[in-house]
């Protein structure tokens, strides 16, 4: 790397460690404190019920305090990642890092703790004086040996988990890296030859965990900085490493790797050289995972045992070994049963599912953060990316189950599936309010057609809904390209197999379309030649004349192109037999609930009657959700305090709903912070018909609408789903170019329920 580049790089990693805040954290309030009522609660006098119903029983401080979810990192800064013993203030960087790590990998809560204390028997009587305030201990960055003695003296000690992560969590991802990759060569964990540099506290934990695993003690070879660690020998010892010392004359690296099927490097630079590479086994597997400089950098490896299968601990090349993979989701895992430690069963689960994961298809989600990368499982993808929102669910209901077998687990889970849901849903943000339509979706089997089915995005969403519903895929693409892609993107589904695809440069029926369309459309300009054209190059329409033609259900469409083009063919086709679109609905799923809006693109102005039906057919969508509609006709002018040509139309529309006689709660015209607020409103208009607030704003234009739902999705980090195209019967919706694979998963959900289960 050039000096200007690495000044760069430093600038811009101090930059973000300053700005526009100093650190990586902060302190938020979960509860309110707005009044004198919150403060009475808050502290004195009411703090003092929760006080004494800990005293009169421990186990409630899960309950009435944040300890159930709070993890102390603690460290005193004796070997802070490959910066050595700098010190605990000069760590407390990394420390806050790790906290960051917790919260946005696991929704953990996490202090970091920085500890002037080098002597072990000291510091870990430090970290047992704080179980009161935490609900397990993450130790880090502590020299070997002193870690194995603060670890062993806290679990011995305290009732939470003690885990250190240099050492385990390593261990963990090493562990599922290495089940995985044997599982490519071919090999078992009971016949392979191990030769480890490093016999610092990750080397030990790591060769630990492979005996667990299978591996055969006496075909372990330990080397470190002095060789081969080798019975007799008493120089730069302790027991750690003296359980691994072979009875042999062998006494440096480049002897003992003769034949060796896995190398673990956790040592330093260049240890590993290509020569000796040379004298390993048939398709060695090289675990390089000093950092940021490997023991071997792979591109020599592959000079010379272009077959071997590689990780090392840097993100810039294939499997990098990443503690992130495991210590969020096994303290998720262990903070939620109540486990009183981290074992070798609830280990030896985060193992199995970690690697389970990377033999799965990859989620749409990892690979929109790794674009561009082979994410399909073999020697390049031996484990999941840190990114893949997955790791959740799977790793931390592993190690809660084991715990729960193991016995250790003080609040047992009774629902384990519902558990799963709920970590599934803090990570998949619509999960959890989309379960009522996909339980609808699931009653019945629905064909769905997609219009771009060479997206990626499409194609990720119809391997999740052949894998998670029981409707049918079909797109319209060339199947070279869709194959293709199917194939790049480590997709299982086929064509033929697993969906229909519909060519629009070569299909048998080809005919029937552009004769369906020309019948449909000849009394509106459309000539045969045209609708030849129109169906060999427009695939929302190919998609629309399927759906009329009974040949599919529902159509998909809108990945890429303006949402009134699509519109378009979707009316020319579609809007007969009483079906027209009413307008576009967006859900918007925000921190504090979900919120609807309404017309975000049908209508540019719409009438009161065409406000009226958006209100109607909102609402009868929002119970798809198993919410209760509370609706607000939004305007500049609120409650008529402004005769503008907005406010005019939503009183039109009021009139027109009071003859209705709607079942649900409707107002307006108001402003938004009225609708949203009913403290505000309460003092505006007392006489309001709405309870609380609004889920619901229906708007008198498409730019409020659109706007609206545009800030809350970039500003105030809302997910949409959506946009639900009302009054089409379900026969069609149109989202827009941003949508992601687990938006069309969600909005196929909703094309997949019948209109009579909620109409």
């Amino acid at each position: 790397m050039s000096d200007s580049k690495a000044k760069s790089l430093r600038e811009a990693a101090l930059d973000y460690h300053a700005h526009p805040k100093p650190g990586k954290l902060e302190i938020r309030a979960t509860k309110p404190l707005a009044n004198g009522r919150d403060l009475s609660r808050a502290y004195s006098p009411g703090v003092a019920e929760a006080c004494l119903e800990i005293k009169a029983d421990p186990q409630t401080a899960a309950k009435y305090t944040a300890r159930g979810n709070l993890v102390a990192v603690v460290t005193n800064g004796t070997a802070v990642l490959g910066l050595g013993n700098i010190g605990a203030l000069a760590s407390k960087p990394v420390m806050e890092g790790k906290a960051v790590l917790f919260k946005k990998f696991a929704d953990i809560d996490c202090f970091d703790i920085e500890l002037n204390e080098s002597d072990p028997e000291k510091l870990a009587d430090i970290v047992c004086a704080l179980e009161p305030s935490f609900g397990a201990i993450n130790l880090e960055d502590i020299k070997a040996p002193d870690c194995f003695i603060v670890e062993k003296l806290c679990r011995e000690r305290m009732n939470i988990p003690v885990f250190h992560d240099d050492q385990h969590g390593t261990a963990i991802v090493v562990g599922a890296a290495a089940t995985n990759a044997l599982r490519v060569a071919g090999k078992s964990f009971e016949d392979i030859k191990v030769v480890s540099t490093g016999g610092g506290a990750a080397g030990i934990a790591c060769l630990n965990m492979l005996l667990k695993l299978g591996v055969k003690r006496e075909n372990v070879w330990l080397c470190d900085i002095n060789g081969l660690v080798y019975e007799g020998r008493t120089e730069d010892m302790n027991p750690q490493k003296a359980a691994y010392a072979q009875k042999s004359d062998l006494r440096v690296l480049d002897e003992v790797i003769e034949g060796a099927d896995l190398f673990l490097g956790l040592s330093g630079p260049g240890v590993l050289k290509a020569e000796m590479v040379a004298k390993m086994g048939k398709r060695p597997i090289i675990f390089a995972l000093a950092n940021p400089t490997p023991e071997i950098m792979p591109e020599d490896v592959r000079a010379v045992a272009p077959d071997a299968i590689i990780a090392t601990g840097r993100s810039d090349y294939p499997n990098q070994v990443n503690n992130v993979l495991c210590f969020p989701f096994i303290f998720r895992g262990a903070l939620d049963v109540g486990a009183s430690e981290i074992n070798d069963e609830m280990q030896l689960g985060c193992i199995e599912g970690i690697a389970a994961l990377a033999r799965a298809t990859t989620s749409a989600e990892a690979a929109a953060a790794y674009q561009g990368e082979q994410l399909t499982f073999g020697a390049d993808y031996l484990i999941p990316k840190p990114f893949d929102p997955r790791l959740m669910g799977v790793v931390a209901s592993a190690v809660a189950k084991a715990a729960m077998k193991s016995g250790v687990a003080a609040r047992p889970i009774e629902d384990f599936a519902a558990y799963k849901e709920s970590l599934d849903g803090s990570v998949f943000k619509s999960a959890l309010i989309m379960r009522p339509v996909f339980a609808a979706a699931a009653q019945a089997t629905r064909s769905i057609v997609f219009a771009e089915g060479e997206d990626e995005r499409v194609l990720r969403a119809a391997q999740a809904m052949l894998e998670e519903t029981t409707d049918k895929p079909i797109l319209i693409g060339r199947p070279d390209v869709i194959e293709n892609r199917c194939d790049r993107a480590g997709l299982t589904i086929r064509a033929g197999k697993d969906f229909e695809v519909v060519n629009p440069e070569n299909d048998l029926r080809y005919r029937d379309y552009w004769g369906t369309y020309h019948e449909l459309m000849a009394r509106r300009g459309v000539t045969p030649d045209l609708a030849k054209a129109i169906m060999r190059t427009n695939t929302t329409a190919i998609a629309a004349v399927m759906v009329h033609r009974g040949e599919a259900d529902s159509l998909i469409c809108g990945t890429f192109g303006q949402y009134l083009w699509h519109l378009n063919y979707v009316r020319q086709v579609l809007a007969r037999d009483g079906l027209h679109p009413v307008g576009a609905l967006s859900l918007m799923i925000l921190e504090d609930g979900p919120l609807f809006v309404a017309d975000t693109q049908v209508h540019p102005e719409p009438t009161p009657e065409q406000i009226t039906e958006t209100v109607i057919g909102a609402a009868r969508h929002v119970r798809r959700f198993g919410l209760q509609p509370n609706v607000a006709l939004c305007s500049h002018s609120q409650f008529g305090n402004l005769d503008c040509e907005t406010g005019r139309r939503m009183r039109s529309a009021m009139e027109l709903l009071e003859a209705h006689e709607p079942d649900f709660a409707y107002e307006g015209e108001m402003h938004i912070d009225s609708a949203l607020d009913p403290e505000l409103r309460e003092r505006i208009f007392p006489q309001s018909r709405l309870e609380g607030a609004a889920n619901v704003l229906v708007f008198a234009n498409t730019d409020a609408a659109s706007g609206v739902r545009n800030i809350l999705k970039l500003r105030a980090g809302g997910l949409e789903v959506g946009p639900i195209l009302m009054g089409m019967g379900n026969r069609a919706h149109i989202v827009t170019p941003s949508i992601t694979a687990r938006g069309l998963l969600n909005i196929s959900a909703l094309a997949g329920t019948p209109v009579a289960h909620y109409g």
